[in-house]
């Protein structure tokens, strides 16, 4: 675990919890909601019910052979997708960890510092295929996505899908067919929100620290099972996120689509212990730092660890498979 060092009750249940229905797509079917220690998360929906919008039809992929994704596409639809890329990006410094104080479900924004973070991780990432990008409900995940996406190569324009109501839906259709291929479905979700930190929200973790114990506060922030008062353990916060990561997630690798996941620290700490199949006790080491993207590629339903991506101007970095280093020939041929 060494190698990845490099590298916070419930969030409120907003109306961004589920996956979004929009002109994107018409075919979403109803979620079921169930209780999770005080919480709800998405229910399981049917397979395929979300459309990435980099799909064509295939005269135009004839004519763009990057429109249509490059990793984990098959002509046979009966074939399972032979790869598919996933990224993972903890936001980058907030207000918040500029003042060095507890954050947890308190939706503050970037730093300078943080933007400049988000728009590096972007380059890192600026020559992989992305479908569809998943972020917590909180604004530094947004905008981390956001600024990411700005550097991507293939220029495609993330959009957030919103399903609070009827209303919503009508007003955020987009009705050019043209347009919908160039965009990237973005669904926010406050299961990928950081682990609630309770009554040390606001408070400064040194101040905290010397009013508490520093060893009282390293247990609340550290432990895999302890939550802080009245907040979230570790293994609380696994289950909401590992939960909405197998059910809404999941299924668009297992398809073949390439995702984004930008969030937090301690949800993402949360999935790579599902990836990684990482014991208690080894997840509790893990750390992440701000703006520094993580890649795995999915294949046969197993999740390789890549590392990060180097910048950009590192081609080699780019093969680590057949179809990435594809990717990035066409990027190359169809933009210079």
């Amino acid at each position: 675990m060494a190698a990845m060092a490099s590298h916070q009750s419930i969030a409120t249940q907003q109306s961004q919890g589920c996956i979004g229905n929009s002109a994107l797509h018409q075919d979403c079917g109803k979620i079921s909601m169930k209780l999770v220690r005080g919480g709800y998360y998405c229910g399981k929906r049917s397979r395929g019910s979300i459309q990435a919008s980099s799909s064509s039809s295939s005269e135009n992929s004839a004519n763009n052979p990057i429109i249509a994704p490059l990793i984990g596409t098959s002509k046979d639809p009966s074939k399972k997708p032979s790869e598919a890329a996933l990224i993972l990006i903890r936001h980058g410094e907030s207000l918040w960890n500029e003042k060095n104080l507890f954050t947890g479900c308190v939706d503050v924004p970037l730093t300078k510092k943080g933007v400049e973070e988000a728009i590096e991780a972007g380059k890192r990432i600026s020559n992989i295929p992305i479908d569809m990008i998943y972020t917590s409900a909180l604004i530094r995940a947004q905008m981390t996505a956001m600024l990411a996406m700005t550097q991507h190569r293939r220029k495609k324009v993330p959009i957030v899908m919103h399903d609070e109501n009827e209303q919503a839906k009508a007003w955020s259709q987009i009705f050019s067919e043209e347009t919908k291929k160039q965009c990237i479905p973005v669904v926010t979700a406050w299961q990928l929100n950081e682990r609630m930190y309770g009554e040390l929200q606001g408070l400064n973790k040194q101040e905290t620290a010397d009013k508490y114990g520093k060893e009282q506060v390293h247990v609340w922030r550290r432990s895999y099972d302890i939550p802080p008062p009245n907040g979230e353990s570790l293994e609380m916060c696994a289950e909401r996120a590992v939960a909405y990561f197998k059910n809404e997630i999941e299924p668009q690798l297992q398809q073949g689509k390439n995702v984004m996941i930008a969030a937090h620290g301690n949800s993402l700490r949360s999935i790579i212990m599902y990836l990684d199949k990482l014991t208690s006790q080894e997840v509790i080491s893990l750390e992440l730092s701000t703006g520094i993207p993580m890649l795995y590629i999915v294949k046969e339903e197993k999740y390789i660890r890549r590392g990060s991506p180097a910048a950009p101007t590192e081609a080699g970095v780019y093969a680590y498979t057949k179809n990435l280093a594809k990717y990035r020939q066409k990027l190359d041929e169809m933009l210079h």
